[in-house]
């Protein structure tokens, strides 16, 4: 009677829950009651031979609620579980087995159906696992992506959301793999936050790309970064070509992307067999792939495309041709941004002087000149500025008789051209990606008169991108006297291309910039951009001696009320961020290796003591 009281126990508990949502015979959406547990008073039990006869299914069909209730009733010597049993299996074990199942389906209201197929298992991850205490670490980081951040809020406490990037991009530097349990969580980190891909995907490893097959939600991750993982870009060709021909308008640009980055040639060669057929926008994203891997082989397909119908796709292919110096475009190009500028020695002083196109011919047009300017701009101008950012640089010295690009961006030149010459010449500085253009179009950092030098009015050039261009420590060394000098009102996308953790010239004169603007008794929030990259960006050492900012200070006369107090909070937000990054850094360092046991080799090959 052991089964007949699990059964009714667990039936009692399960009724209510089960009426209206169990398994059903008839249609899907008007699921059938569940039998009452006890048979009616009236009805008397069959023989327990033609009852086992009749109730006991094959081995693939799951067993009928009320047989199962009728048999723990009657108990299993009257009555045979309709059930398979295994081998050596009791009736009493076999009936509470067939219960249990029948019950979580029952529960999940789902209707008995075969088994579907498994899916394979995931492919093993060879990398070292994090260490326990980095685990726990983006455990607590992915549990509070969903928490309202940004540098505006209030309150000491570090923003966990803004750290994550560093954490991720940190663990992959040691090659670590991340814990399986914590897979989905990071999946949907980076589903909401594109940012988070390339450092997520590559932790997660392929173990995250099974899960993406399983779940439409992280279908991204198939993609990956530059290609999804197992393309067909090494030796199978019909695949190649069957994903080209058949597949999905992301997966084609994926795969010539990553074709591209393993065989350039081959990739090319792959978009020549459709361009014909391709919509101008796809063709556009296609051409596009090949941006990175440019070479001089890409030149004759670049020149077709600038016939394109569509005049992105020619825009986009000009400016490509601009890039490499020795193309035949290139050499259109200056030939006729030569023509308009020059060296005038007349007037006692050597000058520029500029005679800015008076047409834009068909073969202009061709090479991807527009001939309609926007609101605003005189179409001399504009046709001239496209001239000259698509000519390349070092023709220039030729033209101006060999002088450096300090000395030609220092000659005066005439008729107030100069503001449109050098916006071209800092579009092409940062197209041909040359530091030395950069580095004289940008000129000296700490001049008296720099803000309006390299941005007069009516410019369009973009200091940000000229900084890019420049490496990385004369980067953060001119952004560094540009603050000194300046303040941080002009300075905050400046910041944003600095290499990360600033250099300490870099973190001084952030800081420094901050405490000035504190004593002023400005609000904090005015600054809280350059904050938020402050907590991202210094290096973590600097943590202890910002200590002494976070004190509340006398508030000057005429400062802002209540502002020392918010520039404690402030700047004890940003020393507890410093800090927490420190103790993310250490968490993550691998643990030190175990001494070698006595009597093991030493690295002298002999035995030691």
């Amino acid at each position: 009677m052991t089964s007949t009281t699990a059964i009714m126990s667990n039936t009692s508990s399960t009724s209510g829950t089960s009426s209206t949502s169990g398994p059903s015979s008839t249609s899907p959406a008007s699921p059938t009651p569940l039998p009452s547990p006890t048979p009616p008073a009236s009805s008397a039990p069959p023989p327990a031979s033609a009852s086992s006869a009749a109730a006991s299914p094959g081995p693939a069909t799951p067993a009928n609620w009320s047989a199962l209730v009728s048999a723990a009733l009657l108990g299993t010597e009257r009555r045979t579980p309709p059930v398979a049993m295994r081998s050596g299996q009791a009736g009493a074990a076999a009936l509470l087995d067939a219960a249990a199942v029948s019950t979580v389906r029952r529960r999940a209201a789902l209707r008995p159906a075969p088994a579907g197929e498994r899916p394979a298992p995931a492919p093993a991850d060879p990398r070292p696992p994090l260490p326990p205490a980095a685990r726990r670490r983006l455990s607590l980081l992915l549990a509070d992506r969903g928490g309202a951040g940004g540098s505006s809020r209030r309150g000491t406490a570090p923003d966990l959301t803004e750290l994550l990037p560093q954490w991720l991009a940190a663990a992959d530097g040691y090659g670590y793999r991340a814990p399986e349990a914590l897979l989905p969580e990071l999946l949907d980190a980076a589903r909401a936050r594109t940012d988070l891909r390339p450092a997520a995907l590559a932790l997660a490893g392929p173990r995250a790309l099974w899960l993406a097959r399983l779940n439409d939600e992280w279908k991204f991750a198939l993609r990956g970064i530059g290609g999804p993982a197992g393309l067909p870009v090494g030796d199978d060709p019909e695949g190649v070509r069957q994903q080209w021909e058949e597949g999905l308008f992301a997966e084609r640009v994926a795969l010539l992307t990553a074709l591209r980055r393993h065989d350039p040639p081959a990739g090319l060669a792959l978009l020549a067999t459709t361009w014909p057929r391709e919509r101008a926008e796809d063709r556009l994203m296609f051409l596009d792939s090949l941006r990175e891997d440019l070479s001089a082989a890409d030149e004759p397909f670049l020149e077709r495309a600038l016939s394109d119908r569509s005049r992105n796709v020619r825009a986009t292919a000009a400016e490509f041709l601009s890039t490499l110096p020795g193309s035949a475009f290139a050499a259109r190009m200056a030939e006729r941004a030569h023509t308009c500028i020059g060296l005038d020695r007349t007037s006692g002083t050597t000058r520029i002087v500029v005679e800015a196109p008076h047409e834009c011919d068909a073969a202009m047009q061709r090479d991807g000149v527009a001939p309609k300017p926007p609101s605003g701009r005189g179409e001399r101008s504009w046709w001239l500025g496209q001239l000259v950012e698509a000519t390349p640089l070092d023709s220039w010295r030729e033209r101006f008789g060999g002088r450096e690009p300090a000395a030609i961006v220092a000659l005066p030149v005439a008729d107030d051209w100069r503001t449109e010459l050098h916006d071209a010449w800092c579009r092409a500085a940062v197209r041909q990606q040359s530091a030395d253009w950069a580095r004289a179009l940008l000129g000296a950092p700490g001049a008296p008169s720099q803000t309006a030098e390299v941005s007069p009015a009516g410019s369009s050039r973009d200091l940000t991108k000229l900084l890019a261009v420049l490496p990385g420590d004369e980067r953060a060394r001119w952004v560094a006297e540009f603050i000194a000098a300046h303040g941080l009102s002009d300075a905050f996308r400046m910041l944003g291309v600095c290499a990360v953790p600033w250099a300490e010239p870099l973190g001084r004169a952030v800081v420094d910039a901050l405490d000035i603007a504190r004593d002023a008794g400005s609000y904090p929030w005015s600054f809280s951009g350059v904050m938020g990259l402050a907590e991202r960006c210094l290096d973590p050492a600097a943590a202890d001696r910002l200590d002494m900012l976070t004190a509340v200070t006398d508030e000057p006369e005429g400062a802002s009320p209540g502002s020392g107090g918010y520039w404690s909070e402030a700047f004890q937000r940003l020393v507890g961020t410093l800090r927490l990054r420190a103790t993310m850094r250490a968490e993550l360092m691998p643990p030190p290796a175990a001494p070698a046991p006595a009597g093991e080799t030493g690295e002298t090959g002999r035995r030691t003591p």
